[in-house]
């Protein structure tokens, strides 16, 4: 039998010998997902921290008021994904947290993601199994999934008084975790007055400042909605100001990272807007009278773009 070569001359895997081990990955990463949701929402990690000792499945099952056996699975699973380590005693396991998860799922920490679970939990996953429809109209499934109009952005994410406070708490954690290295990506002493941009900044009268810090909030709005509030701040801006975006900023040739191309697709299912390239938010930004437009990789999840207002 002939040996299969590919269009470039190199030995290729018979189809039947292939295993789709990152297909099978990908398809199954709901699954982890609702994993780390579920014990987040039970308080598993809570409840080894509080104990400061290693835990049984008996004894954490009772303080999350949890079936047995759903408990002894979900730590098995917790178990294979390192967020707990197991110590055998007598034949017996007992549970304790690893120190990522000391750190980022226990409500206490000041480091702590649970707020952001939970929203991931409760309002993302439950946009995005509108996905396919969101891509298909082009548009975000508030209204599909929660019943709730999305004509005003604003009054579809701040749909209750609680949703406001979750998505408040979502914002607050990933900045624990993003702001030092945001902060620090550029000098920012020669500006003295600084605001932090948030509420209705499309109808509410903008504050004079040095600088302007936009967090996450353009890649919620098309490119039209963005130069219209960043006239707004330019306006505002004193001479020598500027403004200070805090985006996950996107490879120029859309190549990645993957993490950034994934919040893009969150914003088409959430909101107005989309993740964008530095070249991007640049071009915004020289629309709106900004210039010596820089940007800053960090590294993680949020990027810096710093632009100037002329003195």
């Amino acid at each position: 039998m002939a040996e299969l070569r590919s269009t470039k001359g190199e030995p290729t895997t018979p189809a039947t010998d292939m295993y789709p081990r990152k297909i099978l990955e990908y398809m199954e990463g709901f699954l982890i997902s609702k994993t780390v949701f579920t014990s987040c929402e039970l308080g598993v990690f809570d409840v080894l921290l509080t104990a400061d000792r290693s835990l049984s499945a008996e004894e954490i099952s009772q303080a999350v008021g949890a079936s047995l056996d759903g408990t002894q699975r979900l730590l098995a699973a917790c178990t294979g994904l390192q967020l707990l380590n197991t110590h055998w005693v007598n034949g017996k396991v007992f549970y304790s947290n690893t120190e990522q998860s000391r750190v980022f799922l226990t409500r206490s920490s000041p480091l702590s993601l649970c707020q952001s679970i939970q929203y991931s939990s409760r309002t993302i996953y439950l946009c995005w199994h509108y996905l396919t429809d969101a891509v298909r109209e082009g548009r975000n499934q508030y209204e599909k999934a929660f019943g709730v109009s999305s004509k005003d952005l604003f009054q579809a994410l701040y749909r209750s008084d609680e949703e406001m406070v979750k998505f408040m708490h979502l914002m607050n954690s990933i900045w624990n975790i993003c702001g030092r290295d945001v902060v620090t990506a550029f000098d920012l002493t020669p500006f003295k007055v600084i605001c932090d941009l948030g509420g209705d900044f499309f109808k509410d009268s903008l504050p004079v400042a040095d600088l302007f810090i936009l967090a996450r909030i353009l890649h919620d709005w098309t490119d039209e909605r963005c130069i219209e509030l960043l006239c707004r701040i330019h306006k505002a801006c004193k001479p020598g100001g500027g403004v200070l975006l805090v985006e996950a900023l996107l490879n120029e040739d859309g190549s990645g990272p993957l993490t950034a191309q994934l919040y893009s697709l969150n914003m088409l299912v959430q909101t107005e807007g989309r993740e964008r390239t530095s070249s991007q938010y640049a071009a915004l930004l020289a629309a709106s009278g900004f210039t010596n437009i820089q940007h800053h990789l960090t590294g993680k999840i949020y990027d810096t773009v710093l632009g100037h207002k002329e003195t």
